[in-house]
C-alpha cells in the first residue's frame, strides 16, 4: 500500500482499473477518492484514449487528469499472453476489478469474470458496458449520446417544439460509473459477510433509464409520454429558470407556502387572487402564462437583488451560473469542491472535490493522475514478479515505464 493512501473508508482495498475513457474510470475514481488503492492498467503504446483527447500527448491531457486522479499507473499489454499472465498474478492481491470493455472482450483474453473468479473467489468484478452483459444488445458498443437517446433522456430535454437536445454533461456515462461504484460497495459488504465475491453488471443505458424517475411515474401512473419542458418541473409550478434585468434566476416555489411568499416578495397580491394560479393544479394548467407573468415582474430587478430578497423570505432560489462562476462561488469553495494537485507536465491541476463528506474517514484528493506506466515496476513487484521478470516485460514492450526524457514543469 503506498504511503499517501491513508484515512479514507476504503483504505486497504486494492482495485485493478482496466477501464477506458469515462464510465469505468469514473467508477474507480470514486473508489480512489474514498481511499482505495486503485491501479490504472493501460496499454503501453498510447494508454487510455483520453490521454489523446484535445490533441494532447499522453502525458499532458487534462481529460485524463480529471478522470484518473488518486490512481497509480501500470502500463501492461493484456493482449500479449505475458501481460495477461502478469495481470492474473496481480488479481491474487486485488479486492476489486473494474472494466468497461465490450462484453466478451476480456473473456477472450482469459481475464473475464468466470476465469478470474476461479482464480480468486473473493474478487468483486465490476463490468460497465453500453447495454449490459445480457439481452439482445449486449454485444454492441455503447456511447453516452446513444444511451441518452435510447433511455428517453433526449426526448425530454430542451424546449417544447425544439429539436433533439442531449443533457449538457455525459450523464449516462457518469451515472453508469456511479452505479458501478454503488454496486461494488454493495458487493464488498456481501463479501465481508460471506467471503465471496460476485459480478457487478451495469450499463450506460440503465444509467439513463434509472434517472427518469418522475417521467416514468407519469408514464406508468397516467399513461402520459413526457416531452421537453425547458427548465420547468413536470409536477409543480413555479419551478424553473426565469429572466431578470441582467440574467436569470432559478425559482423553486413548488408548494403553496412558497408561492405565497414569492408573490409577497414580488409585491403582486393580484397573482394570489388570479383564478389561473390559485393552487398547484391551476398553476400547472397555466404554466406558460404563469411564467410570462413572473418574467414581467422579475425583469424589474437584477438577479443579485432577487436572490437576496427571495432568500430572505425563505423562497428557494439561486442564480444561473456558468462553470467559471460555479467555482468562484464562496459556498462551493467552502464545501471543498475545488481542490488541486501538482502534475509533472501540467503543473497545477484543479479538480472537482469529493461530493460526499464523511465525518470520520473523509474522501480526499491525494495525488494527480499517473504518468503512463509511472508505477509499473512497483505494482508488478507487489504482485510477486521479481526484478528479472519485470525487466523482461519492459524489454519486450509488454510493460512500460515513463520515458527518461519527460519534461517536468517546475513547481
Amino acid at each position: 500500500m503506498p504511503d499517501d493512501v491513508v484515512g479514507g473508508p476504503l483504505e486497504g482495498v486494492r482495485v485493478l482499473d482496466l477501464t477506458q475513457v469515462m464510465a469505468g474510470a469514473y467508477c474507480s475514481a470514486l473508489l480512489a477518492d474514498m481511499g482505495a488503492d486503485v491501479v490504472k492498467v493501460e496499454r503501453p503504446d498510447r494508454g487510455d484514449d483520453t490521454r489523446a483527447m484535445g490533441g494532447a500527448d499522453v502525458e499532458s491531457s487534462p481529460a485524463f487528469a480529471a478522470m484518473n486522479r488518486n490512481k497509480r499507473g501500470l502500463a501492461l499489454d493484456l493482449k500479449d499472453a505475458r501481460g495477461a499472465a502478469a495481470l492474473r498474478r496481480l488479481v491474487a492481491t486485488a479486492d476489486v476489478l473494474v472494466e468497461n470493455f465490450r462484453p466478451g472482450t476480456l473473456d477472450r483474453l482469459g481475464l473475464g469474470h468466470t476465469a478470474l473468479r476461479a482464480l480468486r473467489p473473493e474478487l468483486v468484478y465490476c463490468s460497465i458496458s453500453g447495454f449490459g452483459a445480457t439481452g439482445p444488445y449486449a454485444g454492441q458498443g455503447g456511447f453516452d449520446l446513444v444511451a441518452q437517446a435510447m433511455s428517453g433522456l433526449i426526448s425530454m430535454t430542451g424546449e417544447p417544439g425544439g429539436g433533439p437536445v442531449k443533457v449538457g454533461v455525459p450523464i449516462c456515462d457518469l451515472n453508469a460509473g456511479l452505479f458501478g461504484a454503488y454496486g461494488v460497495l454493495s458487493a464488498y459488504v456481501h463479501r465481508l459477510r460471506t467471503g465471496q465475491g460476485q459480478l457487478v453488471d451495469t450499463s450506460l443505458l440503465e444509467g439513463g433509464i434509472a434517472y427518469t424517475v418522475w417521467e416514468t411515474a407519469l408514464l406508468f401512473g397516467a399513461g402520459q409520454v413526457p416531452g421537453p419542458l425547458g427548465s420547468a418541473h413536470r409536477l409543480s409550478a413555479p419551478y424553473e429558470v426565469l429572466p431578470t434585468a441582467d440574467g436569470s434566476v432559478a425559482i423553486g416555489a413548488a408548494n403553496q407556502r412558497n408561492w405565497v411568499r414569492l408573490c409577497e416578495v414580488l409585491g403582486s397580491p393580484e397573482l394570489l387572487a388570479d383564478d389561473r394560479f390559485t393552487d398547484n393544479a391551476a398553476r400547472m394548467a397555466h404554466r406558460r402564462e404563469l411564467a410570462d407573468e413572473l418574467a414581467v415582474r422579475l425583469r424589474r430587478r437584477t438577479t443579485e437583488e432577487w436572490v437576496a430578497a427571495l432568500s430572505a423570505a425563505g423562497v428557494p432560489c439561486g442564480p444561473l451560473y456558468d462553470l467559471e462562476q460555479v467555482y468562484a462561488d464562496p459556498h462551493v469553495q467552502a464545501r471543498g469542491m475545488l481542490v488541486s494537485t501538482r502534475h509533472p507536465r501540467l503543473g497545477e491541476v484543479r479538480h472537482i472535490g469529493p461530493p460526499v463528506k464523511l465525518s470520520a474517514t473523509p474522501a480526499s484528493i491525494r495525488r494527480t493522475a499517473p504518468l503512463l506506466g509511472e508505477h509499473t515496476r512497483a505494482v508488478l513487484a507487489e504482485g510477486g514478479l521479481d526484478a528479472v521478470e519485470i525487466d523482461e516485460l519492459l524489454a519486450a514492450g509488454v510493460a512500460r515505464e515513463p520515458s527518461d526524457d519527460l519534461q517536468v514543469v517546475a513547481p
